[in-house]
């Protein structure tokens, strides 16, 4: 089935393109979600119709994000966490925590947006990648600390 993407898709397209999905994954995942519609004629002429009002908005969310990472870009967390003798925690660092230490600071982030790539699980300097928008990532240093 031909669809028209809406929004940009990991492994999928950029919003615009036309692409071939499977019949079921269109009605049951992306046309509920709003992320395509079904590439017919009308349709292809209506989104052409609305893509200066969809380029627009885009740019205003991509100008935040850009916003939210020059802040982001100079700041470094600092966690404390209950760890072994061995450096290892117990747990791990989650992103809840790392929305919690961002708002404390003044930024706010969704903790969807924070990538943790496996998790924190040891002391030390950690990278944490942060997806604000489609076209905009930051990276956050977080030091984890042990607790006294």
């Amino acid at each position: 089935m031909k669809v028209i993407l809406m929004s940009d898709l990991r492994h999928r397209g950029r919003r615009g393109e036309v692409v071939e999905v499977k019949p079921g994954y269109a009605r049951n995942y992306l046309f509920p979600q709003g992320l395509a519609r079904e590439a017919t004629p009308g349709n292809l002429k209506q989104f052409a119709q609305e893509r200066k009002k969809i380029d627009l908005r885009h740019s205003a969310e991509r100008q935040a994000a850009a916003e939210v990472a020059a802040a982001i870009a100079g700041l470094r967390l600092s966690l404390r966490k209950r760890a072994m003798e061995t450096g290892a925690l117990y747990g791990s660092v989650t992103a809840s925590e790392v929305v919690e230490a961002l708002a404390a600071r003044g930024v706010e982030v969704d903790r969807r947006q924070v990538d943790l790539a496996g998790g924190i699980k040891a002391l030390g300097d950690h990278l944490v990648r942060i997806d604000l928008h489609s076209e905009v990532v930051a990276e956050l240093a977080v030091t984890v600390e042990a607790e006294e």
